[in-house]
């Protein structure tokens, strides 16, 4: 009887840790991208939208898009897959707009200032990301409307599509952590508030992975 109860136990303390889990990415999300607007304060400088987009596309958007699909997570429980994939497919398309404008305002504000472009880290991975993100959209057009994937495994094209997505949310992560490595942000917080913040994506990263992994392992499964 000790060892079932046990058993029982267990489950449910992993099913209470998912939940938490996806509760915190949700707040980590949010709260990031609230607290970028807040410093940043758009309009109030061209630079002021780069950080703000930013921060709105890959913190929030891509966030909220990929825990759509979490079965502890989603604010979307009740509604078909088909729906939840368009929705996904949405939230990623106003991501990749973000991003662009995010990309378009520190590319401006720079030609103003007669700055080179992409010469960190944080440029270059920024860059490599908003290309990354916009491709990946347009490659999920074929899993909203099938008849574009003639000739193709869906299941297939669903297994690359989630590789490729937690990718290009790594590479949005890490270019978000370099942000927060900018001159602008360390000047205008405090050293506490810098760890604090860098726990943000880095924590929603590892979320997300686990929770991506975690599927494809589940399906795996079943089809064995």
């Amino acid at each position: 009887m000790a060892q079932s109860k046990e058993a029982e136990a267990e489950p449910r303390l992993f099913a209470f840790a998912r939940i938490a889990s996806a509760v915190l990415t949700h707040f980590l999300g949010i709260t990031l991208t609230g607290f970028v607007a807040v410093l940043a304060r758009p309009g109030s400088s061209l630079f002021s939208w780069h950080p703000f987009f930013m921060t709105l596309a890959f913190s929030f958007f891509m966030t909220e898009a990929i825990l759509l699909f979490s079965p502890h997570g989603s604010t979307m429980k009740k509604f078909s897959h088909k729906v939840k994939g368009r929705v996904h497919w949405m939230l990623q398309c106003a991501c990749v707009t973000c991003a662009a404008l995010g990309l378009a305002a520190i590319f401006y504000n720079k030609h103003l200032r007669g700055k080179p472009h992409f010469t960190s880290w944080h440029g270059l991975l920024g860059v490599i990301t908003v290309c990354t993100v916009a491709v990946q959209s347009l490659a999920a057009v074929p899993l909203i409307y099938h008849s574009l994937a003639k000739g193709w495994s869906l299941a297939k094209l669903k297994r690359y599509h989630a590789a490729s997505g937690l990718v290009t949310y790594l590479l949005g992560s890490g270019s978000l952590l370099l942000g927060l490595t900018s001159v602008w942000f360390t000047s205008s917080v405090s050293d506490a508030i810098w760890y604090l913040a860098a726990l943000c994506p880095v924590l929603s990263a590892l979320i997300i992975m686990n929770q991506v992994t975690s599927a494809y392992v589940a399906r795996k499964r079943l089809q064995s």
